[in-house]
C-alpha cells in the first residue's frame, strides 16, 4: 500500500509560480513511478507530468512543457511539481499518483494506469 499526500497549492496571480509536493509513504515507495494529474471544474482529469522511479525519465503534457518541471527526491520520499508562468487555465485540483510499472507516454498519461492517488491540492490562478 502506498499513501500519498499533496501540498503546496494555493492562490497565485497569473505569471506567478508554485511548487507542489507529494509526500509518499508505504512499502518500497521509492520504486514507484509517479504522475501528476489535474482536474478543473466541470472537466475530466488530465495528465500533467510523470517521472520514473529513478528520476531519469520524464513525460509532460504539451500544454505545460517549458513551464512545469517534475522531480523527485527519493531520500525524502517526495515528488515535486514546480510550476512557473502560471495561467488562469492552470486552475485545477492537482493530484499525484503512483504506479509500479513504467510505460510509454501514452500509457503513463492515462489516469486509469495508476494504482494509488492522493487527495489533491487546489491551485487557483487569478488573471
Amino acid at each position: 500500500q502506498v499513501h500519498l499526500v499533496e501540498s503546496g497549492g494555493g492562490l497565485v496571480q497569473a505569471g506567478g509560480s508554485l511548487r507542489l509536493s507529494c509526500a509518499a509513504s508505504g512499502r518500497t515507495v521509492t520504486s514507484y513511478n509517479m504522475g501528476w494529474f489535474r482536474q478543473a471544474p466541470g472537466k475530466e482529469r488530465e495528465f500533467v507530468a510523470a517521472i520514473d522511479w529513478r528520476g531519469d525519465s520524464t513525460y509532460y503534457a504539451d500544454s505545460v512543457k517549458g513551464r512545469i518541471t517534475i522531480s523527485r527526491d527519493n531520500a525524502k520520499n517526495t515528488v515535486y511539481l514546480q510550476m512557473k508562468s502560471l495561467k488562469p487555465e492552470d486552475t485545477a485540483v492537482y493530484y499525484c499518483a503512483a504506479v509500479a510499472t513504467w510505460r510509454n507516454v501514452v500509457v503513463m498519461s492515462r489516469y486509469d494506469w495508476y494504482d494509488y492517488w492522493g487527495q489533491g491540492t487546489r491551485v487557483t490562478v487569478s488573471s
